[in-house]
């Protein structure tokens, strides 16, 4: 997606490509997700159903403030997030993300991100089964990543297959939903909210079989995720992804 009108254009925080997403996709009571979202915003409902979404994906060619970081170009991220809408005065609706817990493999990586953005990140150790380069026929992926408690040493994992040749979700499907958001709000220690904006192309997608997900969610969520995440996702797909770029954070919503 190209800056978008209205915006003044900024230099990106971060620039990276995102590949291969796995995207499990979940109905939610809104009642649990309500009090999650963050000041100023409201939940975003796909035809009145609140949904949330693990999304386990491949980082790569990573640069901060355009500079390479050693060691920290390639990895493997996994969220659950969900989705809310911020109202502008004048009528424009940005519909964004926000995340529940966000697990990458190096300490750095999440530190930053929790200086930067106060986004909930944590480094755990990850491994994944993906191509090394782009292809129409991505076949299975699977992210994995180990935690300690009852699952310690139990490699937990998302996955699917990709089926079938890849397309551009149409306009006001489940799919596109889903997957097109170009805004992020966090919520801030102090009860404010940050808003970043997020540059990217409509990405392609492909049907799956076989979506996965072994997890310990109430050591990652909380316990009140366990009966949401238990049974097979609603609906899922895999994303193409593309190159992104991450702009710097705005405060939009000041300290409660």
């Amino acid at each position: 997606m190209s800056a978008i009108a209205g915006v003044p254009r900024r230099v990106a925080f971060l620039r990276a490509e995102w590949r291969y997403l796995v995207m499990l996709n979940y109905d939610v009571d809104p009642a649990l997700l309500a009090p999650l979202a963050p000041a100023g915003t409201v939940l975003d409902l796909y035809h009145g159903r609140a949904i949330a979404s693990i999304v386990a994906f491949r980082f790569l060619r990573t640069r901060l403030l355009g500079v390479p970081v050693p060691l920290h170009r390639d990895f493997d991220e996994v969220n659950l997030r969900f989705y809310v809408r911020r109202e502008l005065p004048g009528g424009e609706v940005r519909r964004a993300a926000t995340f529940v817990r966000e697990l990458v493999p190096r300490r750095a990586i999440a530190v930053v991100a929790r200086l930067g953005y106060n986004e909930p990140y944590r480094a755990v150790p990850m491994r994944s089964e993906a191509p090394a380069g782009l292809t129409d026929a991505p076949g299975r992926l699977a992210y994995e990543w180990r935690t300690g408690g009852a699952w310690a040493g139990r490699w937990q994992r998302a996955a699917a297959s990709a089926v079938g040749a890849p397309v551009v979700p149409p306009m006001g499907s489940e799919t596109a939903f889903v997957a097109e958001h170009y805004w992020g709000y966090t919520r801030q220690r102090d009860g404010g909210t940050v808003e970043y904006q997020v540059e990217h192309p409509p990405w392609r997608t492909w049907a799956v079989e076989r979506p996965e997900l072994d997890a310990d969610v109430r050591g990652l969520y909380g316990a009140a995720w366990e009966p949401v995440l238990a049974g097979a996702p609603t609906s899922a797909f895999v994303a193409e992804g593309s190159a992104v770029a991450v702009y710097p954070p705005r405060r939009v919503v000041a300290a409660g």
